[in-house]
C-alpha cells in the first residue's frame, strides 16, 4: 500500500514533532540537537528550506533539512539531517521531503547542495560524487560518500572544499 505524502515547509508548531521525528530515527540526539544548534545559526538556518512529509491525516513522518554552507567562497547548501519515524521507514515520506526541499531551493535561485551520506541512496535525487565537480570536504571521507548536485546544470558550479556551518563542528 503506497502512501500520498504532503510536503510542506516546516511552521513554529512543528519544531517539537520535527525532534522527536529525528530523536525516534536515530540512536542517539546528536541530529536532533543539530538542528536545534542550526535555528539559531542566522547564516545557516534558511526557514524556508526546512521541509515534512506528512500523511493525507496530517501525521508527521519525514524531514529534509538544507542549510547554508559555502563551497570556497561560493553559497551553497547542504543536505542534512533527513529523518524518517521509524514506523514509517520505506514508504518513500524521506523521499518526499527531500524532493521538496531540492525543488524549493532550486525555485528559490539555489545552485548546488552537498550531502555526505548512503551512496546507494542520495543518486536518486541525482546526486554524484562531489569530487566530480571539485568540490571536497574538510574531513577523510571514502569519495563515494560525499556527493553533489547541482540544481541548474545552465549555471557553473563552484569548486573548493566545503565549509560547513559552525553547529556541524568541522
Amino acid at each position: 500500500m503506497s502512501t500520498s505524502w504532503i510536503t510542506r515547509p516546516e511552521t513554529a508548531a512543528d519544531v517539537a514533532a520535527i525532534r522527536e521525528i529525528n530523536l525516534a530515527a536515530f540512536p542517539t540526539p546528536h541530529e536532533a540537537d543539530l538542528i536545534e544548534a542550526l535555528r539559531t545559526d542566522p547564516r545557516a538556518w534558511l526557514p524556508s528550506l526546512s521541509w515534512l512529509a506528512e500523511t493525507p491525516g496530517g501525521d508527521l513522518a519525514g524531514y529534509a533539512l538544507l542549510t547554508r554552507c559555502h563551497v570556497g567562497d561560493s553559497p551553497a547548501l547542504a543536505l542534512g539531517p533527513c529523518a524518517v519515524r521509524p514506523e514509517q521507514q520505506r514508504q518513500g515520506s524521506g523521499s518526499a521531503a527531500i524532493r521538496a526541499a531540492l525543488e524549493a531551493a532550486r525555485e528559490q535561485g539555489e545552485n548546488l547542495v552537498v550531502v555526505l551520506g548512503h551512496a546507494e541512496y542520495y543518486p536518486r535525487f541525482g546526486f554524484t560524487p562531489a569530487s566530480g565537480f571539485g568540490i571536497r570536504p574538510p574531513f577523510d571521507v571514502e569519495d563515494k560518500y560525499m556527493m553533489a548536485l547541482a540544481l541548474d546544470p545552465e549555471r557553473p558550479v563552484p569548486s573548493g572544499v566545503i565549509r560547513y556551518a559552525a553547529a556541524f563542528g568541522v
